[in-house]
């Protein structure tokens, strides 16, 4: 089994409504949004997914959120709380369903970190 990670980022504010602390309040943060992709085969160059094609897709799916306030985003706009977990969850589901993973390998997780040493991963299972 392989397993390619990749980085991506994006910066955006938010607030989480209901919390009892300074993150009841706007803020923002610089977001950096790790994928691992997981996969047995390789391609005829013996790459699992090309890294610069990967880095794309990621960066694709990021733009959305690039210096928003994400709490005026779907689905957080309807009531939805954009934690770094609900945020993994998103950004798994939206990458999860590109074309480069019509082959073997699979989007195996996506871990945000809200700072350098705070961080959330999701796995489908």
């Amino acid at each position: 089994m392989y397993t390619l990670k990749i980085e991506g980022a994006f910066e955006a504010a938010h607030h989480v409504a209901g919390y009892p602390g300074k993150c009841a309040r706007l803020h923002g943060h610089n977001w950096v949004v790790e994928a691992v992709v997981k996969g047995k085969e390789l391609d005829e160059l013996g790459m699992l997914i090309d890294f610069k094609v990967m880095k794309k897709e990621l960066a694709d799916v990021l733009e959305r959120f690039d210096h928003r306030y994400l709490n005026e985003l779907k689905p957080f706009a309807d009531g939805l709380n954009p934690t770094a977990e609900n945020l993994a969850r998103i950004i798994f589901e939206e990458l999860a369903c590109r074309k480069v993973f019509e082959r073997d390998s699979v989007l195996y997780a996506i871990t945000v970190f809200e700072s350098p040493k705070s961080s959330v991963t999701y796995t489908k299972d």
